[in-house]
């Protein structure tokens, strides 16, 4: 026991003290800072580690690649090598009044021994350059827009032709801005004259033109001339030489200049027939299954595929040993070729509704035809009264819709979420004309009746008892009136666009009618960028007619992976056979214009939901209104629609995908336009105009450049949400609480938006407590003192959906032929199987 005590105890070593050496001079943030001179901490490389290259891999790593780039190479020279090769399109652009086009051609056409053709259309002028073993077709366009922009579709080269002395107009410059935004594969900017000007000012003169031309396009660095035999061979060596540079959007499916077209009428209806368009086949492969579309006249079937083998030494005349009769290499198989049918047929045996018997059907439409019997008789004659603004004419009057109409209106569908209390609200909850309404609530306080018959036509001669009298032209305006009201009607435009930019959103609650029936579409959120909102709620009956797909992305890539595999490919001399096409397609060919046509992939002729980007063009400076009309150039496409403009997130979509819908295209921002059009794969450039150069025209009677972009994405589910902010200011504060006043005008209103959340502008959250007395105040708390000078908000939010409007110019069923003439003057410038297959929703 005595040995026990006297054995000391130990601890364990790794129980020890040992206290951390620390310095405060040593280990501030200056001095590691200054330690480090620099140097991070590289990371340890945890699981498996890289085997270090050696040189012969690296080596072999750098012939692949090399093989790689050779073979892109090969494939993208191949078309225009051989026998059978196909010209180079070179379009020559004047961009000047005095530019000669055809001195232009006649001069490289010289200058390597070959005669100008002249029997030729300006679109077939073909030159065989046997010195670089290289053909080239030339394509002289006259003055007009859609001229230009189609041959800049098929054109490999452009030769923008300048003058020496004249200088580039308003036409030229906005040729360039539209090419410079659709794409274009390289320019050469030829100026013609030189020799005429001063040897001194030569220097500077090409100076100048090259500083013009580089604002537009940067890679062009060099200025050519073509009037010696030196200069115009010096450009023929760079556009035998050089390979095109490839345009994404146009790569990526098949696309022709049609050399000839013929038709040929079917038995049943001569206006409708065979189409045989006959050209070079390039970009994508092309099969018979899919369709093809004829800008200006829509999408078409295809019937046959020929291939019309064409060598060189036949081109310029001479005999060939061969067989060149053309040959069948696809036809379209029935079970997979693709439909014209655009749209669903919407079913409303679909909706969740009781559908009325027939004998309940016929009762009711007895009851309206006895009402509206009643209202004839109570008038005084067979029509009804219309309330208009004090002024209007009776012409004016036909245009106006009344409550009655509104509600069965195409707007609808967005009634459809507020029930019964959408018909209590009448014209002040029409979805297009709600926010001005909102601003201009205390307008339009003096009404006039004028009488309407049964289909909406104004009596012109009735008075208020029913009597006719006075002449047809005393209701109409006179012209120095109407140029009066629209002049009234631009500046009340201006003023909209200005308060929206000053004070976004805002809008007045109306004395008159409840908040409650005024926004009864409208909710609140907790956030706007996190509060769920299902995208299939209370969707509009359009919203049938549409195709979806499940996995858009998915479906994209097995579409243009399926478009490699098709028989016609891209070099070859075809003949396309287009079914059930109209004779005005084959009266609009001109061997003076370019006649350009384009294949579709699967299921880009079905209509969806389509978003595009857009940024205001900075010469424009007029307001552009959601769902005004506009023209949209959107690829190889051209539409007249009314697209809805939403914010654009560059850090990519929200959680709940809900983006805030703007009422005005502003400036300095990207917007997404959103509108019913087809489905369209890939990226490609879109170009907004006015569709008349009425207003805001430019010098000449140009189209006005509203807004350049890209397209976005096709996709139905993006919720578009209108914001109205109801504002309100303190009248007594007392630390955190207050009572704040002018935001409702009785207590109903304030009980029944009592659950959303308010807030004011330096950033105080806060919630209504109770009502507070009989004129709408109301007893609110926040988060922390807020100011006298604050000011109370309140945001609510309503779904905006786009309108089916969207037409093909220039289609059969699409304009009139008044529309077409006038869009006709604007465009001229001196010229007159699987789960991801689609489904509707």
């Amino acid at each position: 026991m005595a040995k026990e005590q006297q054995k000391a105890f130990h601890h364990r070593s790794s129980l020890t003290q040992k206290n951390k050496p620390f310095k405060r001079r040593f280990a501030t943030k200056n001095s590691l800072r200054d330690k480090s001179k620099g140097r991070t901490q590289r990371a340890k490389v945890r699981g498996k580690v890289l085997r270090k290259h050696s040189r012969a891999d690296r080596l072999n790593a750098l012939r692949i690649e090399q093989r790689k780039k050779r073979e892109l190479l090969v494939q993208s020279t191949r078309i225009f090598s051989g026998r059978h090769r196909a010209p180079k399109i070179v379009a020559v652009v004047p961009l000047c009044a005095d530019t000669d086009t055809a001195r232009i051609v006649r001069s490289l056409c010289q200058s390597v021994g070959a005669p100008y053709p002249e029997a030729a259309g300006k679109t077939a002028r073909i030159l065989d350059v046997a010195r670089f073993r290289q053909t080239i077709q030339f394509v002289e366009v006259g003055r007009n827009l859609l001229d230009i922009l189609d041959a800049a579709k098929v054109a490999d080269y452009m030769i923008l032709g300048l003058s020496a002395e004249v200088e580039v107009d308003a036409f030229g410059e906005h040729c360039l801005a539209a090419l410079q935004n659709q794409g274009h594969a390289g320019v050469f900017p030829v100026v013609q004259g030189l020799d005429a000007a001063p040897a001194k000012s030569r220097s500077d003169l090409k100076k100048s033109l090259q500083s013009f031309v580089g604002h537009f396009f940067p890679e062009a660095d060099k200025i050519y001339t073509a009037d010696s035999e030196t200069d115009s061979l010096a450009i023929l060596r760079v556009l035998t030489s050089q390979v095109p540079r490839a345009i994404k959007w146009r790569q990526s499916r098949p696309y022709l200049l049609a050399e000839s077209v013929e038709f040929a009428p079917s038995a049943e209806d001569p206006h409708v027939g065979q189409l045989a368009l006959t050209g070079y086949l390039r970009g994508e492969n092309l099969s018979a299954n899919r369709l093809v579309h004829i800008p200006n006249f829509g999408d078409f079937q295809i019937e046959r595929i020929y291939s019309v083998p064409v060598a060189m030494e036949e081109a310029r005349g001479n005999s060939i040993d061969e067989d060149t009769e053309p040959a069948v290499i696809d036809e379209p198989d029935p079970a997979r070729q693709d439909s014209l049918v655009e749209a669903n047929e919407p079913s409303t045996f679909n909706n969740e509704q009781t559908w009325p018997a027939d004998d309940e059907t016929n009762e009711w439409q007895r009851r309206v035809e006895q009402m509206d019997e009643d209202e004839r008789h109570a008038s005084g004659g067979d029509g009804r009264v219309l309330r208009v603004p004090k002024g209007t004419s009776a012409y004016q009057a036909a245009w106006i819709v009344d409550n009655d109409d509104d509600d069965k209106g195409s707007d609808a569908s967005e009634d459809s979420d507020s029930g019964s209390d959408s018909a209590m609200m009448g014209d002040s909850s029409e979805g297009e004309d709600e926010d001005v309404e909102d601003e201009e609530g205390e307008e339009g306080d003096e009404y006039d009746e004028i009488h309407v018959d049964e289909s909406g036509k104004p009596i012109e001669n009735a008075d208020a008892s029913g009597s006719e009298s006075g002449e047809d032209d005393d209701n109409m305006l006179s012209p120095e009136e109407e140029a009066a009201q629209l002049k009234a009607y631009l500046k009340e435009r201006d003023r909209l666009n200005r308060d929206d930019m000053e004070f976004p959103d805002e809008v007045d609650t109306p004395m008159d009618v409840p908040a409650r029936t005024r926004f009864a579409r409208f909710r609140g959120l907790q956030s706007f960028r996190t509060s769920p909102w299902d995208p299939y709620e209370n969707l509009p009956l359009d919203y049938a007619r549409i195709f979806q797909f499940e996995n858009f992305k998915r479906t994209q890539q097995r579409v243009l992976r399926a478009a490699l595999d098709a028989p016609a490919k891209a070099g070859m001399h075809v003949r396309i056979i287009l079914r059930a096409a109209p004779a005005q397609a084959a009266a609009a060919f001109s061997a003076d214009r370019p006649f350009v046509v384009f294949g579709l992939h699967q299921y880009e002729h079905q209509m969806s939901v389509v978003h595009f980007t857009v940024t205001r063009s900075a010469e424009y400076t007029g307001p552009v209104r959601s769902k005004d009309s506009l023209v949209i150039h959107f690829g190889f496409r051209r539409y007249s629609a009314c697209p809805v403009f939403s914010q654009h997130l560059h850090g990519g979509v929200t959680t709940n995908n809900v983006h805030k819908f703007e009422r005005f295209l502003k400036p300095g921002a990207i917007s997404v336009g959103t509108m019913f059009a087809p489905i369209q794969f890939g990226s490609v450039p879109v170009s907004v105009y006015l569709p008349s150069p009425a207003e805001g025209a430019g010098a000449g009677g140009l189209p006005t450049l509203v807004g350049t972009g890209t397209s976005l994405e096709v996709n139905p589910s993006r919720i578009l949400a209108k914001r109205v902010i109801l504002t309100g200011a303190p009248f007594k504060i007392h630390k955190r609480s207050a009572v704040v006043r002018y935001m409702f005008f009785n207590p109903e209103d304030v009980n029944w938006f009592k659950p959303v959340q308010i807030y004011t502008k330096n950033r105080r959250v806060g919630h209504i407590m109770e009502s507070l007395g009989t004129h709408g105040y109301m007893k609110c708390v926040f988060d922390g003192q807020i100011k006298q000078m604050d000011t109370v908000c309140m945001n609510l939010y309503k779904r905006v959906f786009p309108k089916w409007n969207t037409t093909a110019l220039w289609s059969e069923h699409g304009q009139s032929d008044e529309q077409k003439r006038q869009w006709a003057a604007a465009i001229n410038g001196d010229d007159d199987d699987d789960d991801d297959a689609s489904m509707d929703m």
